[in-house]
């Protein structure tokens, strides 16, 4: 049974750790009519971890609200624009949305209206795999054949692909997301010609959003292959017009470096890192450690301890070695980094002031001539060393 031409009929029934879940089971009490949806149904039915649970519902959000605080629980309408809210039970949050059809859709909004249609509701997600429900006792409902597709390794859109992609460019990117994650062998031939001809409509979306899926893209087990058919498909040129080289980022996850998706943008990127982060709107964090990956050389295999040092006195430990993951993976230098201690410049301006130097541009700078010499011996010199030197270089 697939659920078609209407059908609501669950196609099997499986047995989920999470189906136990304490704070998932008293939601489920207080909202009878509602499902597991989306993310969480694949997963367990891919046999993955199941991290985030949502749920589905015919009840409006009105009456949702109003169930879960005749249960004791407490009720968040965090979404009510889009018909959902937040459920919450021991501390955790679960969201809960009402059934909806597409009434209007311009590539990037879509109005929409409530419904009690199950298939309708699943109609309007973006991929087969991911518009399936479950109830509380395991059952599963597949409207558009999503579980012949996980097993297949099968990305495939649900109904005509331009069409949902027209819906909402951000499919495209979403498409390479799961692809990257669920997909195996050749990817769905009606979506990649769809995709193809949709490459413009990417102009439409925010940065953020951008970089919210990129991001996802990247953290993928191994993103390699999928990034090489975003780049065959000119998706990759379109949001990231300041180049890019596949092959090292390739390179970057043969070596089994992390999957940090910075790391990983790093070496995809062969263009301005400063103008990047601040195109997709990076936080602090990314935008720094994409620059610091990028601003500098990477400590050679065979180098020193003193050349180790003086890497680790002016760069973090991250960048250091993310620097080393860039240009060799040398595990046997990065071990050498890991467990080196990062040494500190042992005087500070008021070790100066008490040397009787006064405060001002000509402190500033025998300081930093003094952090020269103690970099320029490996960092080696102690606190009474670099007083030592200080007292040599004021007379």
């Amino acid at each position: 049974m697939s659920g078609k031409g209407g059908c609501d009929q669950p196609v099997c029934r499986i047995s989920a750790p999470f189906l136990t879940d304490h704070a998932l089971v008293a939601v489920l009490e207080a909202l009878p009519g509602a499902r597991i949806a989306g993310g969480a149904v694949r997963d367990a039915l891919a046999g993955r971890a199941v991290s985030d649970i949502d749920l589905a519902t015919p009840d409006p959000p009105d009456r949702v609200m109003e169930r879960l605080r005749a249960a004791g629980l407490k009720a968040v309408p965090t979404g009510l624009a889009h018909g959902t809210v937040t459920a919450v039970a021991a501390h955790r949050g679960f969201e809960v949305t009402t059934l909806r059809r597409d009434v209007v859709t311009d590539g990037r909004h879509a109005i929409v209206e409530y419904t009690a249609d199950w298939r309708a509701d699943a109609a309007r997600r973006d991929f087969t795999i991911n518009a399936m429900t479950m109830t509380r006792a395991g059952e599963v409902f597949d409207y558009f054949g999503g579980i012949a597709d996980l097993r297949a390794g099968l990305v495939r859109f649900v109904g005509d692909a331009a069409t949902r992609i027209a819906e909402d460019y951000l499919r495209i990117l979403r498409f390479f997301r799961f692809h990257a994650r669920y997909g195996q062998g050749a990817p769905d031939a009606a979506a990649v010609a769809a995709i193809a001809d949709a490459v413009p409509g990417l102009a439409q979306l925010s940065a953020e959003r951008v970089w919210s899926e990129l991001k996802r893209i990247l953290a993928a087990p191994d993103p390699g292959a999928t990034l090489a058919l975003m780049e065959r498909l000119g998706v990759l040129t379109a949001v990231l017009p300041e180049g890019v080289n596949v092959a090292r980022c390739t390179a970057l996850v043969a070596r089994c470096a992390p999957a940090d998706p910075v790391l990983r943008l790093a070496a995809l990127l062969r263009g301005d890192a400063p103008a990047l982060a601040e195109r997709l709107r990076l936080s602090g964090g990314e935008r720094d450690e994409l620059v610091g990956l990028l601003a500098g050389a990477a400590v050679a295999p065979g180098a020193d301890d003193d050349a180790l040092r003086r890497a680790l006195a002016d760069t973090t430990r991250a960048i250091v070695i993310g620097r080393v993951w860039l240009h060799s993976g040398d595990a046997a230098l990065i071990a050498r980094l890991n467990a080196m201690k990062v040494p500190v410049f042992p005087l500070r301006g008021r070790d100066l002031a008490a040397a009787g130097v006064a405060a001002g541009a000509a402190m500033g700078a025998l300081l930093r001539d003094l952090r020269a010499w103690w970099l320029e011996g490996g960092c080696r010199a102690d606190a009474a060393a670099c007083r030592a030197e200080l007292a040599r270089r004021v007379g």
